[in-house]
């Protein structure tokens, strides 16, 4: 005879929810950012928006009801400045999100040191850093979750990429390594990794080269910011409660073609 399971069913709606926990957002202010914002302060969390920008900072922040917070997040001082905000005006800690990042295409024989230094302080360092100062953040109140977005130029290879993947690929290991470190101490940590997305920026240099671009997408479509953001909600949550050192790629299936449109993915 079977045995009848009479396992606990979860309230698995009430999982997705952040009521009473305190966000920080980096590079909160626009596309992907703004979005993620919106989909943690929706699930009832209190959101620090921090942008380098202050005009944008502001702006999500009385958006989404949440504390606008501008600073250099690739400076050790710009990130003691954020989590001396956090501590200060959210209430108990419990996710980090770092969408920071930028892509510069180019070939590996064109790159000089001061773009190679200036893509491992976007892609890379301020992610040292938020770890540095995030996790004990979260750690001193329990856990949480980090989120980082990398990228799938981290994932599969594109042309003149090699500099932008390589630091992407480098934020992944990052991610796992300190997801093993912190686990413990009930920290996860997590990468998205969006394939192309309809953010402000990629629209302007795509232009009207957007259906030869979706063409080469098994969805035909791109990820619309709200995709990305999607993920990122489920990672920030008891949905995810199991979920660490892991790479989620939000890409409509481009990492599983052999066909891509390289030069024109993930520039955003």
């Amino acid at each position: 005879m079977t045995a009848v399971d009479h396992s606990p069913v979860p309230d698995f709606g009430q999982m997705l929810r952040l009521d009473g926990v305190g966000a920080v957002v980096l590079g909160a202010g626009q596309g992907i950012g703004r979005q993620v914002c919106h989909a943690l302060a929706q699930s009832g969390a209190k959101v620090l928006c921090v942008d380098r920008d202050p005009a944008l900072a502001q702006a999500i922040a009385a958006e989404t009801a949440g504390v606008p917070c501008s600073a250099d997040v690739t400076s050790r001082e710009g990130i003691a400045q954020v989590f001396a905000a956090a501590r200060a005006e959210l209430p108990r800690p419990g996710v980090i999100v770092d969408i920071v990042g930028r892509a510069h295409i180019a070939p590996i024989e064109s790159v000089d040191d001061a773009l190679y230094q200036a893509q491992h302080d976007i892609v890379f360092r301020h992610a040292w850093l938020a770890l540095q100062a995030g996790a004990p953040w979260l750690a001193e109140a329990g856990g949480g979750s980090i989120v980082f977005i990398g990228s799938v130029a981290g994932v599969a290879s594109f042309q003149g990429q090699a500099l932008y993947g390589s630091f992407k690929a480098a934020l992944h290991h990052l991610a796992r390594c300190a997801a093993v470190e912190w686990g413990a101490r009930g920290v996860r940590v997590n990468c998205v990794c969006p394939g192309t997305t309809r953010t402000a920026r990629l629209n302007e240099l795509i232009g009207d080269g957007w259906p030869d671009v979706e063409s080469s997408i098994p969805l035909q479509r791109a990820a619309d910011p709200a995709d990305i953001a999607s993920a990122v909600l489920f990672l920030a949550s008891a949905m995810a409660r199991h979920v660490t050192a892991q790479n989620l790629v939000v890409d409509g299936g481009v990492t599983a073609t052999t066909a891509r449109s390289g030069a024109r993915l993930n520039t955003k």
